[in-house]
């Protein structure tokens, strides 16, 4: 217990306002997917499958991108300043969103919003790193990640039970912030006597510095292929179960052990899609720290490469299904290879880099992160509309059929209406067309991503051993 008192107060500080914001964070985003493609009578936008990968991966994507000159300019004009800047465009741009409800409008919003999440990344994630040591650095930044996938996990669990004031709880979770930033104190950082203009100019020239390292980049592009593939966790799944998984059994279990959650997280006989995918996090919450003390000794590109390969058919098997019982073991699957993999990327990293240039390589590992979310936008976007889409299969069963197909009428009613003309219960038309259309076929895509990458990544680890031996 007495290393926990070597930790100033700014650590726990800092600490309270990152579970505050991935509370805000993901509490929005686990449900957004299905904000933006579900029926307009059910609270949704009914954007295309194709709108919403370019809302969330490209947007995600620039949030990943925009901190390492974000991380610079915080440095120049100060920690808590930006932090109340950041503040302030999360909570108005949460405060906004549900407002705006054309195509443009909300990616105009979204990125608004990223902004001020990329703001706050590099900060909250500095001043975990200037308020520890060498002695007490893995306990503190195991608390810190403690905290983040505690916000992970409680985020979507309140937002489920008041869906439709999602984004004005996490406008009061960021608020709360506000609170918390009179008694942040402001850790020692080095001053800059540069101009914002040479700031940026120094940024892009360090950007360049690390493009020519060909071993460096090599690997980021290879690891892309894991977020590529992880992130499917956000953007395709929850969409994925809401349309085509029945999870009745789940709900009746509940209903009968615990009416609680059935009635809170259920909705007509069957769980949220978004408490199902939540699991993900409750497994981290668990779990963590026991894999990282299994795989804690063992060579991260090993490890990267086993946990890579277990991830892949965790998050291809979510999508291989139907039954809700199997998708909980995949997400399980999958949770492991996660917990396996993504400590061992940051820990490699921060090793391939040479003493001088430690610092700036850590700063450019984004760069999976960003071609990941807009890779990952792309798959749950254009991809899964053409082969996974309920309601586009759906459309093209009735045309096949010479149905009436009445576009004046939400996504829920013309499903409904294609169901009454086919003499069919609206779950014997979703059975139909998942026997006849195979839209769980979009797993071996996923699966494909993931076993590319880890099998490159044994390529490369195969190279760089040869680069050694000479």
């Amino acid at each position: 217990m007495n290393i926990f008192r070597t930790f100033p107060r700014t650590f726990w500080i800092a600490n309270t306002i990152e579970l505050f914001e991935r509370w805000a964070w993901y509490g929005f985003f686990m449900l957004f997917a299905n904000y933006l493609t579900q029926s307009s009578d059910l609270g949704g936008l009914e954007f295309s499958q194709t709108q919403k990968g370019m809302i969330m991966g490209i947007g995600t994507g620039i949030l990943y991108f925009l901190p390492v000159i974000t991380g610079s300019i915080a440095d120049k004009y100060g920690y808590r300043r930006m932090l109340s800047i950041a503040f302030i465009i999360y909570t108005s741009a949460f405060l906004l969103l549900p407002h705006f409800h054309s195509f443009t409008g909300v990616f105009a919003m979204y990125l608004y919003l990223a902004v001020g999440a990329a703001l706050f990344k590099p900060i909250i994630s500095a001043t975990i790193a200037k308020t520890t040591n060498e002695d007490n650095s893995s306990i503190g930044f195991g608390i810190f990640y403690m905290m983040v996938n505690l916000g992970a996990f409680l985020g979507p669990m309140l937002s489920l039970l008041f869906r439709g004031s999602v984004f004005y709880i996490s406008a009061g979770m960021i608020s709360l912030n506000f609170i918390l930033l009179l008694f942040y104190k402001e850790p020692g950082r080095k001053e800059s006597n540069e101009s914002l203009k040479e700031t940026i100019i120094s940024i892009f020239r360090n950007i360049t510095i690390v493009l020519t390292d060909l071993k460096f980049v090599i690997f980021l592009l290879i690891i892309s292929g894991f977020w590529i593939m992880y992130n499917q966790l956000f953007f395709t799944l929850p969409v994925f179960i809401s349309q085509w998984v029945d999870s009745s059994n789940m709900y009746q279990f509940f209903e009968l052990n615990i009416p609680f959650i059935a009635h809170n997280y259920g909705i007509e006989g069957q769980m949220e899609a978004e408490f199902i995918t939540n699991f993900d996090a409750l497994f981290i919450i668990v779990f963590q720290i026991g894999v990282s003390a299994i795989v804690m000794k063992r060579k991260p590109l090993n490890t990267m490469i086993a946990g890579i390969i277990v991830a892949s058919f965790g998050m291809a098997l979510t999508l291989f299904t139907q039954n809700v019982v199997f998708i909980l073991v995949a997400m399980f699957i999958f949770s492991i290879g996660e917990m396996s993999a993504s400590p061992k990327i940051t820990e490699y990293i921060g090793k391939i880099a040479s003493e001088d240039k430690k610092a700036l390589y850590m700063g450019y590992s984004f760069l999976p992160l960003f071609i990941g979310n807009v890779g990952a936008g792309v798959i749950s976007g254009n991809v899964y509309q053409s082969m996974s889409d309920k309601f586009e299969i759906a459309k093209q069963f009735a045309v096949e059929k010479g149905l009436n197909i009445n576009t004046n009428l939400s996504q829920a009613e013309l499903f409904s209406s294609i169901a009454k003309q086919s003499h069919l219960s609206e779950s014997e038309l979703t059975n139909l067309l998942w026997q006849s259309y195979n839209p769980s076929q979009i797993w071996i895509i996923i699966l494909s991503i993931g076993i590319f990458s880890a099998s490159s990544l044994l390529v490369y680890n195969w190279w760089i051993s040869k680069k050694i031996e000479k």
